[in-house]
């Protein structure tokens, strides 16, 4: 209590420290007695002191803390760290802007674009700092949620940076120099942002993956369908489209810019390849043998492509590699099931069809046994009773079909050809008089 004390009064950091060290000895030795419960009670007594411990240190001045470092104490859980995480933002504050005055020049693909500006130092230095947690040698052992809430403070940080830099461009006058410099750095910025953006989209499609082929054991989980990766990869594409489009604008451009716009076209291509890979899973699902077979094939083509280009390079990732002659080999196995599978409905087709031929019914019998109540007035069952699955109908609507009586329509048109007998000979002849005959 009396270390917490000092600690929230921002005094005696030596006296602090003193208390904090002492209540972790006295925990650790009260772990070692008493039963299992009241040893995992000490043990994270002593977690809890560790953070406050390491940040005296770091006020007294014995240790050389950095910020990701500093981000990592105020990560840790526990009911007693709120303090701690109260004053964390400070001191982290404090940190970077003692490292910013040292920072002059940011440097991007052999230019040097001078900052001036406090914040924005401050906001670019958060921001590397940030990144050593993605691509240091512990990033791969990060859960996927952490990394991804790296990424977003990432972004807030250049998207800050920006902000002081556009904000400074509007204020910078009639300097055409400072203007250059400024919207180089600009440039720089959103550049390293669509760079992020990037790795973010690639993590995602890698989430996904791992839940494509995954058995769903909780009713809850959501299983990924073909159609979001590639929705995705749609995503990835046009992440380096923009990039390239950001890198190649402007004057004088340096080799390594152009060197970088390469590197992005030939990301889009295989960007291009997998996407094309799940397209055809798509339309397999669907069960369109042809439009999969067609599109497998075309995977072939771009990642043999692709796999031709990273060879030339002299710097091409191996990992990239890998992963392209996985798909190719994917791809090839999964065009010979289609077209295997194509040729087997084609040869069942006809007796498939002959089958369903065969149940066609025109009365309507082979339908599921309904109740009406015209049929059954003399049999009561309740309507709203919870056993009765199907609900009486009143009668069968539309009624079925119905064999009808008509007239021979062959013979209606034969009449007119039938030649009948005179019958003049039979008829009965009418006497008529004298004067009759003249009138006739």
């Amino acid at each position: 209590m009396r270390g917490n004390l000092l600690f929230e009064q921002d005094q005696n950091w030596e006296v602090a420290l003193k208390s904090f060290k002492s209540a972790r000895a006295v925990y650790e030795e009260l772990g070692k007695y008493g039963d299992l419960e009241n040893q995992v009670l000490c043990r994270e007594r002593v977690e809890e002191l560790e953070p406050s411990i390491r940040y005296c240190l770091h006020k007294i001045g014995e240790s050389n803390l950095q910020t990701s470092e500093l981000l990592r104490i105020g990560e840790m859980e526990g009911p007693a760290l709120d303090l701690f995480r109260a004053k964390l933002e400070a001191v982290m504050s404090e940190a970077r802007s003692q490292q910013a005055a040292s920072m002059t020049e940011f440097h991007w693909l052999g230019h040097r674009f001078p900052i001036s500006n406090a914040k924005t130092r401050v906001s670019i230095l958060k921001a590397q700092e940030l990144e050593k947690d993605i691509h240091g040698p512990k990033a791969d052992s990060l859960p996927a949620d952490k990394r991804l809430a790296t990424f977003d403070k990432i972004f807030a940080a250049y998207n800050e940076a920006r902000s002081c830099i556009r904000n400074d461009l509007a204020s910078a006058g009639n300097s055409e120099s400072m203007k250059d410099d400024l919207s180089g750095l600009d440039k720089a910025i959103g550049a390293v942002l669509g760079q992020r953006t990037i790795e973010r989209n690639q993590l995602l499609v890698s989430i996904a993956i791992s839940k494509l082929n995954k058995v769903r054991d909780d009713k809850n989980e959501k299983v990924t369908k073909p159609e979001e990766l590639v929705r995705l990869y749609d995503l990835l594409l046009q992440n380096a489209a923009d990039l390239s489009d950001l890198v190649s604008s402007g004057r004088d451009r340096k080799p390594e810019e152009l060197a970088f716009a390469e590197e992005c076209e030939l990301k889009s291509l295989v960007f291009r390849a997998e996407r094309c890979f799940y397209l055809a899973k798509s339309y397999s699902l669907a069960g369109k043998r042809t439009e999969a077979y067609a599109l497998y094939c075309k995977v072939r083509f771009l990642a043999d492509t692709a796999l031709k280009e990273l060879q030339n390079l002299k710097t091409a990732d191996q990992a990239v590699i890998k992963e392209l002659q996985t798909l190719q080999k994917e791809s090839r196995s999964n065009s010979c099931i289609e077209h295997a599978i194509a040729i087997m409905e084609e040869e069942q087709a006809p007796e498939k069809l002959s089958q369903k031929i065969s149940t066609i019914s025109l009365t309507g019998k082979d339908k599921k046994l309904e109740k009406f109540l015209m049929d059954n007035l003399d049999v009561y069952e309740s309507a709203v009773d919870a056993s009765v699955k199907s609900m009486s109908r009143i009668e069968r609507f539309p009624p079925s079909f119905q064999a009808a009586a008509r007239s021979p329509i062959v013979l209606d048109l034969a009449y007119n050809l039938i030649e009948c007998p005179s019958l003049e000979n039979r008829t009965k002849k009418d006497k008529k008089s004298f004067l009759g005959r003249l009138w006739r």
